[in-house]
């Protein structure tokens, strides 16, 4: 064992693939995810433990994690003193955010937040809700549901609070959203004393470059080419790029070397306009990391 560990707390369920290959993009390697709740990683001075993202924040905030991730929605639904290292805007299915959305059957009466005065909500984010309607001046009953919040409209409740991404779940039990509590991405979060402690802190500062240089990276590749250098300034000119390309010049005289990093959407568009500006033995190669 290192005579120095850092503990943290790795989302369970549809977050956890997703921050999976985010940590595997970062330099991580998580392995037995899938078999236990202790996985093992790749690096001596980590210790990684799998949770309910509903949890984390929890047990950062009381110690028995240095860090963890989890959502903005957790943390504010708990209501925990944690200090938020960088929020890493990614989802299971995207990069849009989740969001809380209050809902109503689409046959219902309720048309805005007031007519759910006196009405019943199912919701598993009890204490969000109920801080939300109370900004309202909404006096509602808020109940704890357990799962498939969905089904509970209109038989035992008269409207839910859920999580959503795309919404499609939503409309596919014909459920009306009339209004948005919060949005909510990943946080990357750690405990007050644990920021405080210098070694912890370094590692997290550098996990931290890490993972938000992971991130960065998604969606980007790399550009390499080679051009005379007369027909330079055209082909920058057209080039979409990320910072100013990096332009080297080549053993054969009058032709450089260009390399840039731009998003992965536009390659197949801009390749042939490339080719067609004079561009020679374009490469293109997948990205890691980003750090600004």
């Amino acid at each position: 064992m290192p005579s120095a560990l850092l503990s943290i707390g790795l989302p369970t369920g549809s977050l956890q693939e997703a921050t999976l290959a985010l940590f595997a993009k970062a330099g991580f390697q998580v392995s037995g995810a899938s078999r236990s709740y202790k996985p093992t990683i790749d690096d001596p001075e980590l210790q990684v433990r799998l949770l309910r993202a509903q949890e984390i924040s929890r047990y950062v905030e009381h110690g028995w994690l240095d860090c963890g991730l989890t959502g903005a929605d957790w943390i504010e639904e708990n209501a925990s003193v944690v200090e938020v290292l960088c929020a890493l805007p990614f989802s299971k299915a995207s990069a849009a955010p989740t969001r809380w959305v209050l809902a109503v059957p689409e046959g219902s009466a309720v048309r805005s937040i007031a007519d759910l005065r006196g009405k019943r909500i199912a919701t598993e984010a009890v204490g969000l809700t109920r801080r939300f309607l109370e900004r309202e001046g909404v006096s509602a009953e808020v109940e704890f549901s357990w799962g498939a919040t969905e089904v509970k409209v209109p038989d035992l409740v008269d409207a839910i609070v859920d999580i959503t991404e795309t919404g499609a779940s939503l409309r596919a039990n014909n459920l009306r959203i009339i209004a948005t509590l919060m949005e909510s991405y990943p946080q990357f979060i750690a405990n007050p004393d644990a920021w405080r402690d210098p070694w912890k802190k370094d590692k997290l500062s550098r996990l931290m470059i890490l993972l938000q240089g992971a991130l960065a990276a998604r969606d980007k590749v790399g550009l390499k080419m080679n051009i005379e250098q007369k027909k330079l300034q055209k082909l920058l000119s057209t080039l979409p790029s990320l910072r100013e390309p990096t332009v080297s010049p080549l053993a054969q005289a009058d032709w450089v070397a260009v390399e840039t990093v731009i998003d992965e959407k536009v390659v197949r568009e801009i390749i042939p306009q490339l080719k067609m500006l004079g561009a020679e033995g374009i490469i293109e190669y997948p990205l890691n990391k980003v750090i600004y």
